[in-house]
């Protein structure tokens, strides 16, 4: 399953040739919208469909590399569950980390590998002397959410470790 999600991320950087979430939604003809409506703490962004447009709202308080994080998250909720968004459900975000559902889970997969080129993880691991935090701090992507790169990264046989003392339970298999 996460081969198919990593296979898709990277047939869509070649094909559109960027790593900018908010570039391949324009390529997907999404219409984005950045909106100061929700707290910081708050929803994180949405996406949904009305009258056969696709639209993804993501939260402007938010710091920029939290916002290619959650833009990233929701083209991956367009791209793998398009057909769930055609009967008029939205995928609301508040926590893009936690990841509960499976959907979720493969919507952050998406994200990870569609913004981080696996030889960027391993240059930076090499020159960060593998520490998880040096790494995602390298890499402008928060930590949490390169467990998630990390983990794929395992799952399609590369030996790189999980950062032993975070709470893995947003990776759970359901």
């Amino acid at each position: 399953m996460k081969e198919r999600i990593f296979l898709e991320a990277q047939r869509l950087s070649r094909k559109w040739d960027t790593r900018d979430p908010f570039e391949l939604l324009d390529m997907l003809n999404v219409v984005v919208e950045r909106t100061r409506a929700f707290p910081r703490d708050g929803l994180k962004g949405f996406c949904t469909v009305i009258n056969r447009t696709r639209y993804v709202v993501v939260n402007d308080r938010l710091p920029v590399e939290q916002q290619r994080v959650v833009a990233g998250h929701e083209a991956g909720h367009i791209v793998l569950h398009g057909a769930d968004l055609r009967i008029g459900a939205a995928f609301r975000d508040n926590d893009v980390y936690t990841a509960t559902g499976k959907k979720e889970r493969e919507a952050n997969f998406f994200s990870a590998d569609f913004l981080i080129p696996d030889e960027d993880v391993i240059e930076n691991m090499r020159a960060c002397d593998a520490n998880f935090f040096n790494v995602a701090r390298a890499l402008c992507i928060p930590a949490p959410f390169f467990a998630f790169k990390l983990y794929s990264m395992v799952e399609r046989g590369y030996a790189v470790r999980m950062p032993v003392d975070l709470n893995a339970t947003f990776l759970a298999k359901e």
